[in-house]
C-alpha cells in the first residue's frame, strides 16, 4: 500500500489533538495521509451542528487543505460498483432473487463507507478507520484496514 486515507472517525480525533493518532502519524515520516470527498463532507456537517459551526468549519477546511482529499472520479465508481456487488453477494440473502433486491443498509453497512472504501482501493490506499463496517468489507473484497484509536479505548 502506498499511503493511508483516514476515516471521518479519525480526520475528527486528529483536528481534536488525539494524541495516539497524532503520535502515529509522526511515526509514518513521508507517508502520504489523505481523506476523501465522502468524509470532507461528513466533517462539515458535523461542524455545522456544533455549537461554533464557523469556528469549526473553517479549522476542518484548514485540516483539509493540509492532507488533500480525493474526490469521486470514474474509476473509484467502478471499484464502488465492485464492491457494494461483492458485500451484498458476500453477507445478503442466499436467494438471488432476494439477494438482488437487498439494500446495503439492511444487511448493516452505510453508502459512504463503501465509498470511502471505494476510493481508498482506486488509489491503494488503507482505511484507517474505527468503524467495524471497513473490517467487515475486507472479509467481502480486498481492502487493507488499519486503527490507530478505537473507542473503546
Amino acid at each position: 500500500m502506498s499511503g493511508y486515507l483516514l476515516d471521518t472517525n479519525h480526520c475528527s480525533r486528529l483536528l481534536e489533538g488525539h494524541p495516539v493518532i497524532v503520535e502515529r502519524l509522526d511515526k509514518l515520516g513521508g507517508a502520504r495521509v489523505v481523506t476523501c470527498v465522502i468524509v470532507r463532507g461528513e466533517l462539515i456537517f458535523m461542524a455545522q451542528r456544533s455549537e461554533h459551526p464557523v469556528v469549526n468549519e473553517a479549522r476542518v477546511r484548514d485540516f483539509l487543505a493540509a492532507i488533500g482529499v480525493y474526490p469521486v472520479d470514474a474509476a473509484a465508481a467502478d471499484v464502488y460498483g465492485k464492491l457494494k456487488a461483492a458485500v451484498i453477494g458476500h453477507f445478503g440473502p442466499r436467494n438471488k432473487t432476494r439477494r438482488r433486491k437487498t439494500k446495503i443498509e439492511e444487511i448493516g453497512f452505510q453508502e459512504n463507507d463503501l465509498w470511502i472504501a471505494a476510493i481508498a482501493k482506486r488509489h491503494g490506499l488503507v482505511v484507517v478507520s474505527a468503524d467495524r463496517d471497513f473490517e467487515r468489507m475486507a472479509e467481502a473484497g480486498d481492502l487493507s484496514i488499519e486503527k490507530w484509536w478505537s473507542p473503546e479505548a
